[in-house]
């Protein structure tokens, strides 16, 4: 059984991780498989959007600290393999974010450590009531440095800062009120909900999104005059657009666009 299941419903690709006997967590298996599976759909212009979830009870409980405590028996007491670690990681939540396509995580259970970085790092986030949400590292000694990268960029960092310090989780709705999940649902329509906002995505031109996801994160680092500049090019471009145009067109003439893509 693939540690890593995916299922294609119309424009709407499904990742799902399955290992749920150890909580989905990021293992040196895992992170490969995402990072191959994501590399993949970057030049798949049939897919619109992207959900990522977690079989069994979690959604994902971060890195497998089992595996860390093997790797710390190299000769330089794991360094090397630490560094190599985090390094791919980072390059596989970046990968998410510079994914044509928007991801939206199904979330349950618990998202730990880099678990919640990975919730945090997805475009959206749609969570089940009862999911808890942590960086949870500083309880064992671990601070959850590169999980804050991506929550930090999520939620207040006066909040952030004291999930990353006390180690406590927070609920579903408060995640919600925070900034870190877009909606939560009665778990029984996690799937429903989710698939339904993939949907709303995916029915858009894909050209137009691809382009605004990347402005978006583009624009996010820069100084504000910086950022209208760089915008206001974008949308110059993406009205030259062929389908934009038609979309306009049928806007104005009061029917449905006839796109290409």
């Amino acid at each position: 059984m693939a540690i890593l299941e995916r299922n294609d419903t119309g424009a709407i690709a499904h990742l799902k991780m399955n290992t749920p006997e150890r909580l989905n967590a990021l293992s040196d298996e895992m992170l490969e498989a995402l990072q191959s599976e994501l590399d993949t759909l970057r030049d798949d212009r049939t897919i619109r959007a992207v959900i990522l979830s977690g079989a069994g009870k979690a959604f994902c409980a971060g890195h497998d600290l089992k595996q860390m405590t093997v790797g710390r028996q190299a000769e330089d007491g794991g360094k090397a393999y630490f560094t190599d670690l985090f390094d791919r990681c980072a390059r596989m939540m970046m990968s998410i974010q510079s994914l044509p396509q928007p991801v939206i995580a199904q979330v349950h259970g618990i998202a730990t450590a880099a678990g919640c970085q990975l919730v945090a790092t997805c475009d959206l986030a749609v969570a089940a009531e009862g999911t808890r949400f942590g960086v949870n590292g500083v309880n064992i000694g671990l601070f959850c440095s590169t999980p804050m990268v991506a929550l930090s960029r999520n939620i207040p960092r006066k909040l952030a800062f004291e999930m990353l310090t006390t180690g406590d989780f927070i609920p579903a709705e408060r995640a919600a009120e925070l900034g870190l999940v877009n909606r939560v649902v009665p778990e029984t329509l996690l799937e429903h909900e989710t698939l339904s906002l993939a949907e709303q995505l995916a029915s858009k031109l894909g050209a137009a999104v691809k382009i605004g996801k990347q402005a978006f994160y583009q624009q996010l680092q820069m100084p504000l005059d910086q950022a209208y500049a760089y915008t206001g090019g974008v949308m110059a471009e993406n009205m030259l657009h062929r389908d934009t145009e038609e979309g306009i067109s049928a806007f104005i003439e009061k029917r449905s666009p006839n796109w290409t893509q």
